[in-house]
């Protein structure tokens, strides 16, 4: 028989549970899933948003959306479409019902666990599919996983020394490859890292701004200093590349960042002649805030050993 055995819903960044589907059965199918569960929370956020574990008799499914995972166990044969559209429909309503900000702030495993009434509901519905009536759209659904199947997770690579610490987006797209480069998630972004990015561009489109017309005047004047055109773009790709360390991480990340705000620092040194204090004052200024900003920002941690 087809059906859904159990749900559960986990934060991306430390697979804390915040709520689960009670169910009782001990057999020991169910508690070997348990496990891969519990071994799955662990790697979230080194997952693609759309994962399928096949495990002997049961399929262990799961997407991911705005920091939480919601993840379903069933029976082998239950139609892959329904399935999806099941945690869809979890995802939608415990977005509805709860804030974002209480569930990166949660400290307490299952702190919503209420959120099982829904659960048992929702399973209800769609292991009776014969009367299953929702607003769903199956063709829609249907389509999405031809477009972007799910990437199918082998047993073998959930237990391997490296976990998926060398998975990357591309091959869950269908190249096939598993990239060298580590896929590495950053910490959520705050408030003062979205102004320190802004102001990092606008110092870069400035220092753009200046270099082409300190060439205008390198044309117009033979006399004028090439240098300064090269201290402009120079500056310019530092700001950029700022930008580049706090939306991306890359090895070296915070030896990068305090470089690049060196090269901004030398940059606005040589331009002394050309800027007033304020100006001077400004870009060092923005360029010590980005760096701060990118060495606050770090990559999310390992999961903590909780049972799920």
């Amino acid at each position: 028989m087809s059906m859904i055995l159990s749900a559960s819903v986990v934060r991306v960044r430390d697979g804390l549970p915040l709520s689960a589907s009670t169910d009782y059965d001990q057999s020991t199918g169910m508690q070997e899933c348990r496990k891969y569960f519990k071994m799955l929370s662990k790697k979230l956020s080194q997952l693609p948003d759309r994962c399928t574990l096949k495990t002997g008799q049961y399929n262990i499914n799961f997407i991911s959306s705005l920091g939480v995972s919601y993840m379903m166990l069933c029976t082998e044969n239950y139609p892959n479409v329904l399935a999806f559209c099941f945690l869809d429909e979890l995802q939608k309503e415990f977005i509805t019902t709860y804030n974002m900000m209480k569930t990166n702030t949660a400290v307490r495993p299952y702190c919503f666990i209420e959120f099982d009434n829904f659960i048992q509901r929702t399973k209800q519905r769609y292991n009776n599919t014969r009367s299953l009536s929702t607003k769903m759209n199956l063709a829609d659904m249907q389509t999405e996983i031809k477009l972007r199947p799910p990437y199918q997770i082998s047993v073998s690579e959930l237990g391997s020394a490296n976990g998926f610490a060398h998975l990357s987006m591309a091959e869950y797209k269908g190249t096939g490859k598993i990239s060298a480069a580590p896929h590495q998630r950053l910490e959520p972004v705050t408030l003062p890292g979205i102004v320190s990015f802004v102001l990092s561009l606008l110092c870069g489109a400035l220092n753009l701004i200046r270099g082409f017309h300190a060439i205008e005047s390198l044309l117009q004047n033979e006399g004028e200093d090439f240098s300064y055109v090269i201290a402009f773009f120079l500056g310019t790709a530092a700001c950029l590349y700022q930008c580049y360390l706090f939306v991306y991480y890359t090895g070296w990340r915070n030896a990068k960042s305090f470089l690049t705000f060196g090269l901004i620092c030398l940059c606005n040194m040589y331009l002394y002649e050309l800027r007033n204090l304020w100006q001077l004052f400004f870009h060092v200024t923005v360029g010590a805030f980005s760096t701060l900003q990118i060495r606050l920002r770090q990559p999310q941690g390992k999961s903590p050993d909780y049972n799920v």
